[in-house]
């Protein structure tokens, strides 16, 4: 996608939180970063000032995975950077790995609740069970990803033993979320160190994807659904292999027009920014040109995997291919929802798709 460094502007520029430290943005919000092990190496957090049932602490916003250098890196913030105060509640704005690992972790240290979505509570406790896996690997009584991506044409030998063998994928970054939970609905207002914060619900990056509105402070924790650099990753996976997420997707960013445009983003990468409307209208553009280069590349019939290429210029490892595979079927069950393309079982078993 196109750098928009020239268009968003980023009112901190380049000054980083480090990691087991914060950085205050607004009075009573601190950004929180810690690191991850893949090539989106890291994901903002959010200490929010809070007072909740009569006592004085902090909400935390999202997680991080479940590894010993996240709990190392958390246990340095509670240390430095709580002025001796208690966490209260966590809220996880949906069910990723990056945002829901340690949650189970922080919730028992705690003893808190965690606020979370019902729809993305349960898909995460089904997939940190080692018998879920819906969305890599393969599951017991086969399926998983890899039949997934081979029915889209992903067939070299190699790729699909890998991805087979990341069946516990999802249940080593989460090995357990808390046994109970709060629910949190579209449009309800969560009372926040005396501020309302109004919960967005989006849709097509994950289950039921949670933005986080403050009107008074001018905040918005936007989670993975608007991001200043990259374009939110949208996929189809195996246990709803004719979904329509792109779609999903693409309506849900509707949901933020009518807030103010001043308002500072608060993204899960990268750094927070203003000009949220400028970036929707970009990130509708960047899907209008992906959604007309695989119209154009399924002039003749195409898989998913012969799609990949064009929408991904760069050679990709084994976890971003799993991504892209992903995203190449949303943008083609997009086009198939909508009468632009037909799609047809070969005698192959491989799905094909071409222009009507």
């Amino acid at each position: 996608m196109r750098n928009t460094d020239t268009a968003i502007h980023y009112p901190f520029v380049d000054v980083l939180p480090e990691v087991g430290s914060s950085m205050e943005l607004v009075p009573g919000v601190r950004w929180l970063r810690m690191r991850l092990p893949f090539a989106l190496d890291h994901i903002n957090l959010w200490l929010l000032r809070d007072e909740f049932e009569g006592v004085q602490g902090w909400t935390i916003v999202d997680c991080g995975i479940a590894n010993d250098e996240t709990k190392a890196a958390w246990e340095q913030i509670f240390a430095t950077q709580l002025d001796g105060l208690p966490v209260l509640r966590v809220i996880a704005t949906h069910m990723h790995p990056d945002h829901i690992g340690l949650s189970q972790w922080l919730c028992e240290k705690w003893k808190v609740p965690l606020w979370i979505s019902m729809t993305d509570y349960l898909t995460a406790q089904w997939l940190s069970q080692k018998e879920g896996g819906a969305a890599v690997g393969a599951r017991a009584g086969g399926g998983g990803s890899a039949d997934h991506f081979q029915k889209h044409g992903l067939n070299a030998p190699e790729d699909l033993e890998k991805i087979r063998a990341r069946s516990n994928y999802y249940s080593n970054m989460v090995p357990g979320v808390p046994r109970q939970y709060r629910r949190i609905i579209d449009g309800e207002m969560i009372l926040i160190g005396g501020h309302e914060w109004q919960v967005i619900m989006g849709f097509g990056h994950a289950p039921e994807h949670a933005s986080l509105f403050c009107k008074d402070l001018g905040v918005m924790i936007s989670g993975d659904m608007l991001l200043p650099r990259i374009s939110t990753n949208v996929s189809v996976y195996d246990a709803d292999p004719d979904a329509d997420p792109l779609g999903l997707y693409l309506s849900s960013l509707d949901r933020y027009l009518p807030l103010p445009d001043d308002t500072l983003v608060l993204p899960s990468h990268g750094k927070p920014f203003t000009g949220m409307k400028l970036r929707i209208d970009q990130l509708k553009a960047h899907h209008d040109e992906r959604l007309a280069e695989t119209i154009e590349a399924c002039q003749k019939p195409a898989t998913a995997r012969e799609i990949v290429p064009v929408l991904f210029k760069r050679e990709l490892d084994i976890h971003q291919m799993t991504f892209a595979m992903g995203e190449a079927i949303a943008h083609l069950n997009y086009l198939l929802r909508r009468g632009r393309l037909s799609r047809q079982l070969c005698d192959d078993g491989v799905l094909r798709f071409c222009v009507i």
